[in-house]
């Protein structure tokens, strides 16, 4: 049984990104490529080893190399995403990038044969066999297990705004859900996801992880499906809040952002501050707000006595960290708002060759 400690944390500032995308044929629609793409013929490269496959078989994983500093973010997204269009071009397909494709239909597609999936589908039913998400992992290095866990615990209120900024999943089967993120909601049909609850310290954490898998709950650590948690074997924080995003320029941004905050939060807790305490119930409606309206959410704020604007969180929190990474989403269109247009404008073939790499 493996189970990650707290050794793992042994190094500050380190980051690796995980994008999820679509497996899709000349038209952008989905289409069965794993065996194609991870398992006959493993590519080369820098994705040696970095491309995976999840839940359905048009659906791939990247993950980069370890990045040490923040301005190797934005070429090594890019490398990594330009890889996998190639790779994906030799073999006769394409990538498409959004936190649902709009047409998928979950009945009338494929799911991966690997045991894990299988044994997910068998366990948990409806909810897995019908979840055709993506979403952007962020890896954060921490090196203190109880600076993690506090660091987590911190980041929760941050992650609705996070949320509204990437929402990028409008349709699911083909019709408007009338959400900015339909990707969220149904990913959190799964069990042990949405916005974990507040841990003391890493050994509480730990306790739960293993806790979780010896009575028979998950059948490993990779389960907890939270928006943020400890990554007790990579020795990070792992932010797992957004959409996938379409243009890597985004991707860059949000991964951009939550480096400047798991930093200044790593100071905070290194000053001796104590942590906030946040109803569960407040984070949660919080979430629902970036769920349904994006950028047009509003956010209880922390001691629960007024509301925020996003517009208000950007500000805020680009002052107080010194970056740009939020200001340059706002101003972009946003992922939702996108679909939408394209669709009403152009129609659905358009949407879905617009939601394709290059």
């Amino acid at each position: 049984m493996e189970l990650g400690s707290a050794d793992a944390f042994d190094q500050m500032g380190t980051l690796g990104v995980e994008e999820e995308f679509y497996i899709v044929d000349e038209r952008g629609r989905p289409t069965s490529g794993i065996a194609d793409l991870v398992y006959d013929h493993p590519p080369s490269g820098v994705l040696e080893d970095r491309i995976d496959h999840e839940l359905f078989q048009f659906t791939i994983e990247t993950q980069t190399p370890l990045i040490g500093d923040l301005s190797e973010v934005e070429p090594t997204v890019r490398t990594v995403r330009e890889a996998l269009v190639d790779h994906a071009a030799e073999h006769g397909y394409r990538i498409a990038a959004a936190g649902l494709h709009p047409t998928a239909k979950w009945r009338e597609l494929d799911h991966a044969t690997k045991p894990r999936y299988q044994s997910q589908l068998d366990r948990i039913q409806y909810p897995q066999h019908r979840n055709t998400t993506s979403g952007l992992h962020v890896h954060v290095g921490v090196d203190d297990a109880d600076k993690a866990t506090w660091i987590a615990n911190e980041l929760r209120w941050y992650l609705p705004p996070v949320l509204a900024l990437s929402a990028n999943s409008p349709y699911w089967y083909d019709f408007d859900t009338g959400l900015a993120s339909a990707r969220a909601k149904i990913f959190e049909a799964l069990p042990n996801t949405g916005m974990p609850t507040r841990f003391e310290d890493f050994e509480a954490y730990r306790r739960f992880e293993r806790q979780m898998v010896e009575l028979g709950s998950i059948e490993d650590r990779g389960e907890l499906w939270y928006d943020v948690r400890p990554h007790t074997g990579h020795g990070t924080v792992e932010v797992r809040t957004p959409d996938t995003q379409t243009d890597p320029e985004a991707t860059v941004a949000f991964v951009e952002y939550v480096y400047t905050l798991v930093e200044d939060l790593a100071a905070r807790y290194e000053d001796g501050e104590s942590g906030t305490a946040v109803r569960r119930e407040i984070l949660d409606a919080n979430k629902w707000h970036a769920v349904r309206y994006g950028r047009d959410a509003d956010f209880i704020a922390r001691d629960a006595a007024d509301t925020v604007s996003l517009e208000a969180f950007v500000e805020a929190e680009t002052d107080r960290l010194g970056i740009d990474a939020l200001e340059r989403l706002l101003e972009r269109e946003s992922g939702s708002v996108r679909q939408r247009r394209i669709r009403r404008e152009s129609g659905t073939d358009a949407l879905c060759e617009a939601l394709c790499l290059d």
